[in-house]
């Protein structure tokens, strides 16, 4: 008696198209996060610099409200500038 079970080979072609399939998905959810984080966030070194600048706020609630005044004084600045 034979104990292990035997799976049939998959071919090559089913192959390369799941890989390619794979791909795909993977390119898809690699463009929505950069998309989304074009969209809605600010950039890295803003938001370092609004963390910087709110150090000493005790409550995380005061330093978010803190940052975000801080990166919408910054956002204005910009637009008000070019």
């Amino acid at each position: 008696m034979n104990a292990k079970p035997t799976y049939p080979q998959p071919s090559s072609f089913s192959a390369s198209v799941s890989a390619a399939l794979a791909t795909l998905i993977a390119i898809g959810f690699l463009a929505a996060v950069a998309f989304l984080f074009q969209r809605d966030g600010a950039p890295l070194e803003q938001l370092a610099a609004a963390e910087r600048a709110c150090t000493q706020r005790v409550y995380v609630s005061e330093r978010e409200v803190c940052m975000r005044e801080w990166l919408a004084a910054a956002r204005a600045s910009n637009v008000a500038s070019k």
